[in-house]
């Protein structure tokens, strides 16, 4: 993957704000302070790596880069025999106070649906299938808990961490899409932030509205960096063919729109 492409997603990882502010669900969340973005310069993502793999590499690199934290260990598989138990994303360093942290890392992409009541369950993402109830459940009952499992407990006292003092974190960052011209609810819990653009189905992406504007469906690798300018971009009827075939395999697009005045609005089509 190209470097300066790398350093879009950077940062772009870097400006999406995180999904809640300080402790909420149970969680509380880590923020990384002074980063030093002269070291995105030297920064070479795998292009061979899920969308979710780059972001920790991203978050490894800032972390390396950081004044305040030091990476003590990383993607640390836990094992039982021949069982996979989990996987523990980061244990840092706070060089100010001597502590150690776990820090679980999500990057997630949710569509917000007013209607239904229950909090945790009004973000799921664009096929359906990645929920945030489901990921919150994961965080609290697997994740978290795993670091005081026996052999995660021997690994890490064996770099002399006691789990016992061990702080625990999410860094949860996420790109909230409301409905398309829905007004968003005054008692909208999440960080408002997030909000990127609205979501909409096929029947709402019409002539009379989006006709006259031009498009650029990003791949997922680009569904992470700030919209510009610098793409290829087609018209309407071009556009929408892509998405009906994308809507055939039952897969949600992310859509860039530039407008005349090339502003640009993203969204996404949704399949059901």
């Amino acid at each position: 993957m190209p470097k300066d492409f790398s350093e879009k997603q950077a940062i772009g990882f870097i400006n999406t704000p995180p999904l809640w502010v300080g402790k909420e669900f149970g969680l509380e969340q880590f923020s990384l302070l002074n980063l030093n973005l002269s070291s995105l310069d030297h920064l070479a993502i795998p292009s061979n790596r899920r969308l979710g793999h780059q972001m920790e590499y991203v978050f490894k690199h800032l972390i390396k880069q950081s004044q305040q934290f030091e990476l003590i260990l990383s993607n640390i598989a836990i094992r039982d025999e021949k069982q996979t138990l989990g996987e523990i994303d980061f244990i840092l360093k706070n060089r100010t106070n001597q502590n150690y942290l776990h820090v679980e890392l999500s990057y997630k992409f949710y569509l917000f649906q007013p209607t239904v009541k229950e909090i945790a369950h009004q973000l799921i993402g664009p096929n359906r299938q990645d929920m945030f109830v489901k990921k919150l459940h994961k965080l609290k009952t697997k994740q978290l808990p795993l670091i005081h499992s026996k052999i995660a407990s021997k690994i890490l006292l064996e770099h002399n961490i006691n789990t016992l003092e061990i702080k625990q974190f999410c860094c949860f960052k996420a790109q909230v899409y409301t409905p398309y011209r829905a007004k968003l609810p005054e008692a909208f819990t999440f960080n408002k932030a997030c909000i990127l653009g609205y979501w909409l189905g096929i029947n709402d992406f019409n002539q009379n509205d989006f006709g006259a504007h031009k498009f650029y469906i990003p791949s997922k690798a680009e569904w992470v960096i700030v919209p510009h300018t610098n793409v290829s971009w087609k018209s309407f009827e071009e556009t929408k063919t892509c998405i009906k075939l994308a809507l055939e395999a039952k897969r949600a697009p992310l859509v860039w729109m530039k407008k005349a005045d090339k502003r640009i609005d993203q969204f996404f089509i949704v399949w059901w």
